[in-house]
């Protein structure tokens, strides 16, 4: 439970439902554990005090597991290498990967509890599928689904899922709309009823990147080259910044800018405005993916799906290939039917069948 209303009508359903319930809250950061200065909304504090306002209100028990150091390791180790490395990382992906879904799901286990549930607006289907021995054991495939409603839903976060966290996993709130939840909230009598929904990184908030960024990774001035590389501006450090960023660049002339290319070893950025985006490489058909992981079993190759490249992104229609020779065999090619807009290193790709998620990959 992170003090929010979503987590918290999961909790109020479930013991409805006649679950025996336990209120758990990470605290995976906190400004006090962060060595450096952090100008960011981490109220973890009232979170706290939220959670366990509204198991009082339901008459469960509230445990708190600090993560912070697992948390740090895990995650904002990866978030600042992969900004080092010239990449975008998705730290949310990573914490449901290495924190939710395995540290705090193998705490819930080894306490004696059955399931952890999540106010994620995400499905699970399970369904019987072949025996898996010769003995004859049968088993159960479970299928990680998207949330029914289409504004909220996270599945595109939880493509790392595997079959037996899901097998021990209740999203009871991913067959709701956000308007329903809050409804819910009113009607049960939560004292967060009408609390803000977070905003930012996964447990840290809302913080200026560029700032967080800099207490690691420091400043160092570099070229604006446009594609024929004429100078036109500097930066304070090509890892600040993204493929398709358009703001923060200070470059004036009133044309819009964007950026189509990094060079962290040489710490030069190249960017080209909107009327030549689309033949200056700004927009592309094709991405090479890796660390692949797929929630069921591999499919064959070639296979059409629908993918996302970011989170909220309508789906696109795509087609998976094998890796090209040369490019490693863990990895696959996407072709998307049409052109996508700043496919950036180190994001995630998502693929879908309708509302099922297979799985995903990350942009070489």
């Amino acid at each position: 439970m992170s003090g929010g209303v979503d987590s918290s009508v999961a909790a109020a359903l479930l013991k409805k439902q006649g679950y025996f319930v336990l209120g758990g809250f990470m605290k995976n950061f906190s400004p006090e554990s962060w060595e450096g200065v952090l100008d960011a909304d981490c109220p973890w504090e009232q979170d706290f005090v939220d959670v366990r306002a509204v198991c009082e209100n339901l008459g469960i028990e509230c445990r708190s597991f600090n993560f912070e150091r697992e948390y740090k390791e895990k995650v904002i180790e990866y978030f600042f290498a992969e900004y080092a490395a010239g990449r975008t990382p998705n730290p949310d992906i990573m914490c449901n990967k290495e924190i939710k879904f395995k540290l705090f799901l193998e705490k819930a286990i080894e306490l004696g509890f059955d399931y952890i549930a999540t106010g994620h607006y995400a499905r699970i289907r399970n369904t019987p599928q072949p025996p898996l021995n010769l003995r004859g054991g049968a088993g159960e495939l479970y299928q990680l689904l998207k949330g029914l409603d289409p504004k909220k839903d996270q599945s595109y976060f939880l493509c790392t899922l595997t079959q037996e966290q899901l097998s021990k996993t209740l999203f009871p709130i991913g067959h709701l709309r956000k308007i329903e939840v809050r409804e819910l909230a009113k009607k049960f009598g939560l004292p967060n009823a009408k609390k803000k929904d977070s905003q930012g990184i996964c447990f840290i908030g809302h913080v200026n990147i560029r700032e967080f960024l800099k207490q690691r990774i420091p400043e160092r001035v570099g070229e604006i080259v446009d594609p024929s590389g004429r100078v036109i501006g500097q930066h304070r450090g090509a890892w600040y910044y993204t493929i398709g960023q358009r703001h923060g660049l200070g470059l004036g002339g009133g044309e819009p800018y964007y950026i189509t290319k990094k060079d962290v070893i040489n710490n030069v950025i190249t960017v080209n405005n909107y009327s030549l985006s689309e033949i200056e490489g700004l927009h592309s058909k094709s991405a090479t993916l890796r660390d692949i992981h797929w929630i069921n079993e591999p499919p064959q190759f070639p296979l059409s799906c629908k993918a996302k490249i970011r989170y909220q992104q309508p789906d696109q229609i795509c087609s998976i290939f094998p890796p090209l020779e040369g490019e490693g065999k863990e990895g696959v090619r996407v072709q998307f039917k049409s052109p996508q807009f700043a496919i950036a290193p180190g994001q995630s790709v998502v693929f879908y069948d309708h509302d099922q998620v297979l799985g995903g990959g990350i942009i070489a």
